[in-house]
């Protein structure tokens, strides 16, 4: 995880613009020593533009990259302390294994015992020990990602960038290679910025995640953060399955119970004051509700607090959970019941009632 020291890469007021189309609208971020930052967002945010500036293959229009001190916004990529792996990879098929990955180091003159000992050492970091003298069309499309990660850490970059390197990978081995870059990059404690469209993806691998959109960043923080409080709607639903409820805040300070009350057409809803963001009484909100957090109740249960009512519409079993639909008033709520083995099975046209967490988090109903 990031520390509290310089930071290793500052963004400062980034720009970027294709003609009349803004692609970039004044980016700012501070990514520290050894820390892991995933940009994410929908097609189009301009993620992938903003790695490329960083790396130098995308001139920027206006702004400041600084890396470990200096403003690097100007240097072409080969005079810039980052390495970049590219989606393709970009492996040279003339050469095998050890000599793509030494290919930066020759350039560098370096001596060849040098290299061949960086080389072996690398080998080693990435699990590739005795596929050296392979060529590049007789490994796997994950021993390939392998290669392409080291080759770029060959030369011991201050940052390393990477463009969805698994996006050409098999489901099943794009969570064994999620799980060995991060590995990787907790040993050697490099600085990354990784970019994905996948946002479960993000959430795995990262400690802080910069959400895009349009050009903007909506909002930076660890994946909890991102999850469970959300800035705005837009992060809200972008990250995992959500449900909103409107309501009005009523009151703070319920019964001097530090609780603050919502009412909804459906009911009441007491939250947890450490959900408040500086809202007044009589303000328009939206209750975030995840799914999971959800708790499932049969007609006849005792009414408690955050009870509603609703009735089973829809359910689906999924081996470890049973995914349900519930129509509360006009509005349909999802709610995930984990370890149905062990729980009361729902039917569809039950009548039900169903518990909404305290610790459920409140937006603005304009955010």
């Amino acid at each position: 995880m990031g520390n509290t020291e310089t930071p290793m890469l500052e963004l400062v007021d980034v720009h970027k613009s294709f003609g009349d189309v803004d692609v970039l609208k004044g980016i700012s971020a501070s990514i520290s020593k050894g820390e892991l930052l995933t940009f994410v967002g929908p097609s189009g945010c301009g993620k992938t533009t903003l790695l490329r500036i960083i790396g130098g293959f995308t001139p920027i229009t206006s702004g400041k990259i600084i890396l470990d001190g200096e403003d690097i916004a100007d240097l072409p990529p080969n005079m810039r302390d980052t390495k970049m792996v590219f989606q393709s990879y970009a492996l040279f098929p003339h050469m095998n294994v050890r000599k793509n990955i030494g290919f930066g180091l020759k350039l560098k003159k370096m001596p060849q015992k040098k290299i061949d000992d960086r080389v072996d050492e690398l080998l080693a970091l990435v699990h590739l020990e005795g596929l050296g003298d392979r060529t590049i069309e007789r490994i796997s499309g994950g021993q390939q990602q392998r290669v392409a990660l080291a080759r770029s850490l060959a030369l011991e970059p201050k940052v390393l960038l990477l463009d969805e390197p698994l996006s050409n990978l098999d489901a099943n081995l794009r969570v064994v290679m999620r799980d060995e870059i991060r590995n990787i990059q907790e040993r050697i404690r490099i600085t990354t910025i990784f970019v994905t469209h996948d946002q479960y993806e993000a959430m795995s691998i990262s400690d802080r995640l910069l959400v895009l959109n349009d050009g903007i960043i909506q909002q930076i923080g660890s994946p909890s953060d991102i999850y469970e409080t959300p800035d705005n709607r837009f992060i809200a639903e972008f990250v995992g399955y959500v449900n909103f409820l409107e309501g009005k805040i009523e009151s703070f300070d319920q019964d001097s119970s530090g609780l603050f009350l919502v009412s909804t057409e459906y009911g009441d809803i007491s939250l947890n004051k450490i959900n408040e963001k500086n809202f007044d009484k009589g303000d328009d909100v939206f209750l975030v509700i995840r799914p999971e957090t959800v708790t499932l109740f049969p007609s006849d249960a005792e009414d408690m607090p955050n009870m509603l009512k609703g009735k089973i519409q829809h359910s689906m079993y999924a081996g470890n959970l049973v995914k349900y639909t519930i129509k509360c008033g006009d509005r349909e709520i999802l709610i995930d019941q984990y370890n149905p083995k062990d729980s009361i099975k729902f039917r569809c046209g039950d009548n039900i009632k169903f518990t909404v967490p305290r610790t459920v988090h409140a937006i603005p109903k304009r955010g």
